[in-house]
């Protein structure tokens, strides 16, 4: 482990978290829920969405009077199967675990149910409410608009967002199946995370507006703020290399985002109006499944496990040790983190020092001092 690296126990990055979001005006049982999404992507390795983002993203937006700490959520129409909530511009966090649970509810008693959030911020990993919908025996959809970033096709404006397109199918073993991620090429929060680190972002996931790549990290955080950088889709800039299809995808997500709840898209969610900020106002849908409305929980586990078995069993690249099915490689990271904790940098560390002195926490220690 390189020696600026340190790690923080799990039982003691939870309880700091969980404080601050307190302090802040978050009520303790919301502040749990966000910090449990916070921290299961450190736990599934993802840490482009862990607690390195806790700051900029949730502590800095709330401060800034652009994000409520108190999350209003409010049903404003629903059927048997569907409904539409608003979030009146609460934790993200909080209000999709609440959709999706309400899109589970509806699916155990009528085989499916969708959940459309709008007035939402940033609900962390899309996965972490697939997983609920998998957990429970369901199908999970789900998906989001993000602020813009993304390039379309043949275009170098960034229009739409990240979008992750996600599904979670569950199995008979000890994962699910979960496929989860941006439907870009990387995504802003892993520019952040390379520039944490001094790394150049890879090329071709960034073009300027005459079309060159670019893979300064820092330079691409201020461009994409600036809009003179985008990310490309899935696939690259272009169709060469199937770039469409990750445009497309995106555009899926961002019109169901929006759609469902005839509420903000693309540059409506830069999170600025007349030079000032205000709030993202994000829209998120959530589709829960019952595999017992079909041929019943144990044989779709048994039968998605089968194929995930026989594609790992396949024939190997030559100098490829294993094939991986969506879900496993996170997995393994969280049996390989679940005894120790979360991996963080000199960055990470001095933040959490400063929103520590700021909040007057002193009572949590942290290892690396």
């Amino acid at each position: 482990m390189d020696e600026k690296m340190s790690i923080i126990p799990w039982n003691v990055i939870t309880p700091f978290l969980e404080d601050t979001f307190v302090s802040i005006g978050v009520p303790r049982a919301d502040a749990e829920i966000c910090v449990d999404v916070l921290l299961e992507a450190d736990r599934r390795g993802i840490e482009s969405h862990g607690c390195n983002r806790f700051k900029p993203i949730y502590y800095d937006r709330i401060l800034a009077g652009i994000q409520q700490p108190k999350t209003e959520l409010e049903i404003i129409q629903k059927t048997p199967t569907t409904a539409i909530v608003d979030g009146h511009d609460g934790m993200g966090q909080v209000v999709g675990k609440r959709s999706m649970e309400l899109a589970i509810e509806m699916a155990k008693k009528y085989g499916m149910g969708c959940v459309a959030a709008k007035n939402s911020c940033h609900f962390g990993i899309a996965g972490y409410y697939a997983t609920m919908a998998t957990k429970a025996g369901c199908v999970g959809f789900v998906g989001t608009n993000a602020r813009p970033s993304v390039a379309p096709t043949f275009g170098v404006e960034n229009m739409l967002g990240t979008n992750p397109f996600t599904i979670g199918l569950p199995t008979d073993e000890e994962f699910d199946f979960l496929l989860d991620g941006a439907t870009s090429l990387t995504q802003r929060g892993k520019v952040e995370y390379y520039e944490r680190l001094g790394m150049p972002t890879p090329a071709g996931a960034v073009i300027d507006h005459e079309g060159n790549t670019l893979t300064d990290s820092s330079e691409i955080l201020r461009r994409l703020s600036d809009g003179s950088a985008a990310l490309t889709p899935i696939g690259g800039a272009g169709e060469e290399m199937g770039g469409y299809k990750g445009y497309a995808f995106s555009s899926a997500v961002e019109i169901l985002s929006a759609a469902f709840t005839a509420s903000n898209y693309m540059r409506m969610l830069t999170g600025y109006k007349d030079g000032k900020k205000v709030p993202f106002h994000l829209g998120h849908y959530f589709i829960a499944i019952d595999t017992n409305a079909f041929e019943g929980e144990e044989s779709f586990r048994r039968t998605a496990g089968n194929i995930c078995r026989d594609l790992r069993g396949s024939q190997k690249a030559k100098g490829c040790e294993r094939i991986y099915t969506p879900g496993e490689k996170e997995w393994l990271a969280w049996q390989a983190c679940k005894d120790t904790g979360v991996l963080v940098d000199e960055s990470v560390k001095a933040e959490l020092l400063a929103v520590r002195r700021e909040q007057g926490l002193d009572k949590h220690v942290f290892p690396f001092e």
